[in-house]
């Protein structure tokens, strides 16, 4: 799955719009490198996503195209804010 969808699926990012903005302005990064909106998700990746002067840094647990809301933290492993 993309990574503009996943940020979507996994409610990080509200639109797919904005993940893939976000994208494009070097604020995702993936194991430690810059990645575009057209970044292939897999199980174990670490994506850091800066928001202003907060850096969040999640380790992905699942990967699903569709999922409930209250189930959507179940996606993603916070490992820190």
């Amino acid at each position: 799955m993309r990574i503009d969808k996943f940020l979507k699926v996994s409610r990080i990012i509200k639109r797919r719009t904005v993940a893939n903005e976000a994208c494009d302005a070097s604020h995702v990064r993936v194991n430690g490198k810059d990645v575009k909106a057209s970044y292939d998700v897999k199980v174990g990746d670490i994506i850091e996503i800066t928001f202003g002067e907060k850096t969040l840094k999640v380790r992905v647990t699942d990967v699903r195209d569709v999922i409930r809301k209250n189930e959507a933290q179940s996606l993603y492993e916070v490992m820190s804010e």
